[in-house]
């Protein structure tokens, strides 16, 4: 696969990301569990690939992504070489707090359990959770934190992963960040992020986009997984997803192929960062990368409506 640089940061990665959210085992966020075995069959099926670029966080499964990632690592004898392992910095889940001593504290607790000295990228994760955004912004804050943890060469790259756009957008202006990740905010059904994503083309922003499928439903079908961003969908939310499955059944090809390239053949994203639960999803995300959709197909979807508007503004939040 090609790659496409980071920025000035020396990274560079491929056009397709694995994410590691459901490696941690999260039930309440995806309605499925995933124990140890599988998720480690699952990572060495990324680590066997093309793709060199993983994402995780401190906090999915509380911790337990990052856990089996290290155990994976340390099984492997280390990282491929050039692969770009991403991971970010959570609050306090007990209490919301997310100042500077914390950032820090965060990533001390990712390098124990991922086996690393430093994090190739690292993202400040989900700001609008914690319980005081001053804490975050403020002099001396989580942010000033995450650049000095750069500065220490402690991470290499640096960037911010949330989905409130309303509270990234001006955290985005403010910070010479390397990268963002914004998750369901740029599908087939919601273009919520496409101005934020204007800005940070232009600012030189590495923009990785996640979740093209919605939370899973675009690529599980609407039948077998009637949620879409994680929360229950009734049959009015569904039927923009019902229109996307019905113009790919006429073509013969898999929705999930299409989310997929949706959100790869924009030309400001540099990586689609695609959630995996099991070792033959990974084959399966590398197949729909791959899958020729024709010009007129993509007049079709496009040519359907589309949300504007935050996709979980009513999502009931539960990280573990």
């Amino acid at each position: 696969m090609d790659r496409t640089k980071i920025g000035r940061t020396g990274l560079a990665v491929t056009p397709l990301c694995f994410g590691t959210s459901a490696l941690g085992d999260m039930p309440d966020t995806y309605g499925y569990a995933v124990d140890e075995d599988r998720a480690r069959a699952t990572l060495h099926a990324i680590l066997d690939g093309p793709v060199n670029f993983m994402d995780s966080s401190n906090n999915y499964g509380m911790g337990r992504s990052e856990e089996r990632i290290g155990a994976v690592i340390r099984e492997r004898g280390g990282l491929p070489e050039g692969f770009v392992l991403s991971t970010k910095l959570d609050r306090d889940m007990q209490t919301g707090r997310f100042d500077a001593a914390r950032v820090r504290q965060s990533l001390e607790e990712s390098l124990t359990r991922l086996g690393i000295d430093r994090v190739p990228l690292l993202h400040l994760h989900d700001p609008e959770h914690a319980r005081d955004l001053n804490e975050i912004t403020g002099t001396g804050g989580a942010l000033d934190e995450l650049f000095r943890l750069r500065d220490e060469g402690l991470a290499q790259a640096v960037g911010i992963a949330m989905g409130r756009i309303d509270i990234m957008f001006p955290i985005l202006r403010a910070y010479p960040f390397d990268a963002l990740i914004s998750h369901n905010r740029y599908t087939l059904v919601n273009r919520a992020a496409g101005p934020m994503f204007d800005h940070a083309q232009a600012s030189g922003i590495a923009i990785l986009n996640a979740a093209p499928f919605a939370g899973g439903v675009l690529a599980k079908g609407s039948a077998v997984m009637p949620r879409i961003t994680y929360q229950q969908a009734d049959d009015a939310a569904l039927a923009g997803i019902r229109r996307i499955e019905a113009i790919c059944a006429e073509h013969g090809i898999a929705p999930g192929a299409a989310a997929l390239q949706f959100s790869m053949r924009d030309p400001r994203v540099i990586s689609t960062v695609v959630g995996v639960s099991r070792p033959e999803r990974v084959q399966q995300a590398l197949d729909w990368a791959a899958f020729p959709i024709p010009p007129e197909v993509w007049a079709e979807l496009e040519a359907l409506p589309y949300d504007l508007t935050d996709p979980e503004a009513g999502r009931d939040y539960r990280p573990a």
